[in-house]
């Protein structure tokens, strides 16, 4: 059933758990076995599975009580470079190792509002200055996807690749990151109706460890994310 159920795009996963067709639980359970089987492409940085399952069971319950809110029980991949609370946050930096942060970013905080399921927080070029995702503390990020006729590993982009490759790998059923690049629209397929996507939520007081202020930039025409 993992197969099947990681293979829905996440509008029709959101409609599947609407007309309970499975649980939250059952969903959020054959994600964390995706991420298990994907690590050798390194996406991931911290994966949260217990929080997971916690997360699905409140979903669980919201969706029986006919409380569903936007996007409940729908598990996705947040990229290190936004806060979460009690949640190791690294920027894919060691300057950041071990760094929980006692609060949470606003971006993660409206996303559980929506009733997301977190899987973990995804690999980044290091303080997300990139755009091949190479630059990590934690290692590089591999593209799921190679070139017909060829097994050569190929960079996924940058500076969001862990995102990416969890989409693009079925490890997740969307994924929050900075900008979305054009350039990786082929990675990221029909399957990206990621929350947040196109839009760029820098900027916002203590939204990433490195980021404490400024404007925000467009996410039109840019080369990297």
């Amino acid at each position: 059933m993992t197969g099947s159920l990681t293979s829905l795009t996440l509008a029709e996963t959101r409609d599947s758990l609407a007309r309970k067709a499975f649980s939250a639980r059952e969903l959020t359970e054959s994600y964390i076995a995706a991420v298990e089987a994907t690590r050798p492409l390194n996406a991931f940085i911290t994966e949260t599975p217990e929080r997971a399952l916690a997360m699905a069971e409140a979903s669980d319950q919201r969706l029986a009580r006919g409380e569903a809110r936007p996007l409940d029980g729908i598990p996705i991949a947040v990229k290190d470079l936004y806060c979460t609370k009690g949640v190791l946050t690294t920027a894919a930096s060691h300057i950041l190792d071990g760094f929980r942060p006692p609060y949470e970013s606003t971006v993660t905080e409206k996303l559980w509002q929506a009733g997301v399921v977190m899987l973990g927080k995804t690999n980044l070029d290091e303080f997300a200055m990139g755009s091949s995702s190479t630059t990590s503390y934690y290692g590089p990020v591999e593209n799921p996807w190679r070139r017909p006729g060829d097994n050569c590993p190929l960079v996924p982009g940058g500076s969001s690749g862990g995102s990416a490759v969890a989409v693009a790998a079925r490890a997740a059923a969307g994924a929050r990151s900075r900008r979305w690049s054009r350039r990786r629209a082929r990675l990221r397929s029909e399957r990206l109706v990621a929350a947040g996507r196109g839009a760029d939520a820098g900027g916002v007081s203590g939204d990433s460890p490195v980021v404490t202020g400024g404007g925000s930039r467009s996410s039109s025409g840019s080369s990297c994310c």
